[in-house]
């Protein structure tokens, strides 16, 4: 496999990290939605890719923080799908698909309960195998669901990128510098969502965009809709990376040593990986960016390539009691 190289106009971070998050808003790829009432009464949508065939493995796929199908990224990915002939599908997260969830809770970087149980529906499906690739936060779910699993998780593989292993160090990494450009624009739309989802009155709403910090958001936010004590509590238990060392399917970690979202020093050593893991760290890449050559105005993407070389690798392998 080749290795990540940016080009020389490309080498920093932040151009990276903006070019991936912009770039690719052109045609859109052809899509289904499919909504899934949960358990408890909620309702997550389903994007699925509708050039792809009826029958085979599947793909699925996680957003990262106030992602959705939409999102260039994952639009991306979808292309390198229908380019194959791919089945493929993004799962949203709750109230991420352009309407508010229903109850009080959301997600989160630790939540997991709703991937363990949209993995189940979709492996009663009739598909013959299942690979999950998430990006950033959906990584996050997805290594700790992983970890979590007693044995093998019933998927083929796994592949994720730019995750923020420790939840903690992250949000301190995105109130320093320019990394702060970041926080304010995720922390603009988490709480345009959440002001949209609670109609909040004028003064709940004037104490939620005095919010200024991930940390702040997740004291007063995801902490007390999710059981966290605090936004300590939270950071300790839903950190995925105590997890990776419990993951018994092949799993693909797609990282950046200079990731804006990410202190230095963070990546997980090799004594924290299970066998099952492969971590793949290069020197460049910012967040979810992995330019590796082309202009500004029409970057190429190393990654379109690498997770089309890695859905090679697993999708055309078939392993029995995963027929449905």
């Amino acid at each position: 496999m080749i290795a990540f190289h940016p080009p020389l106009w490309a080498r920093s971070p932040h151009l990276q990290t903006l070019l991936g998050a912009l770039a690719g808003r052109g045609a859109r790829a052809p899509l289904v939605r499919e909504r899934v009432t949960l358990p408890d009464g909620d309702f997550i949508d389903l994007d699925w890719l509708s050039s792809g065939p009826a029958s085979g493995p599947l793909v699925l796929i996680l957003h990262g923080l106030e992602g959705s199908s939409q999102s260039p990224y994952i639009q991306r990915l979808l292309r390198v799908c229908q380019t194959a002939g791919r089945r493929a599908v993004v799962m949203h997260f709750r109230g991420c698909s352009g309407e508010p969830n229903i109850l009080p809770r959301g997600y989160h970087a630790g939540e997991t309960e709703d991937l363990h149980y949209m993995v189940g529906l979709l492996l009663a499906r009739p598909i013959t195998g299942l690979c999950i690739i998430g990006f950033s936060l959906g990584g996050s779910v997805l290594l700790k669901w992983l970890g979590e699993q007693q044995g093998a998780a019933p998927i083929l593989a796994a592949a994720t990128i730019s995750v923020p292993f420790d939840l903690q160090s992250a949000s301190r990494r995105l109130n320093r510098g320019f990394s702060r450009l970041y926080q304010w624009i995720l922390l603009h739309w988490l709480k345009r969502s959440l002001a949209r989802k609670t109609k909040n009155r004028a003064q709940d709403r004037r104490a939620l965009y005095a919010i200024k910090t991930f940390r702040d958001f997740d004291e007063a936010v995801t902490a007390p809709l999710h059981g966290f004590t605090g936004a300590e509590d939270y950071y300790a238990r839903a950190s995925c990376r105590r997890f990776l060392i419990h993951i018994r399917v092949p799993t693909l970690l797609l990282q950046a040593a200079d990731d804006p979202f990410l202190m230095p020093g963070t990546v997980p050593r090799p004594e924290e990986l299970s066998d099952a893991v492969r971590l793949e760290l290069s020197a460049h890449g910012g967040h979810v960016g992995f330019i590796s050559g082309g202009l500004p105005w029409a970057p190429r993407f190393w990654l379109n390539g690498r997770l089309q070389a890695f859905l090679d690798a697993h999708l055309t392998r078939s392993e029995p009691g995963l027929s449905r």
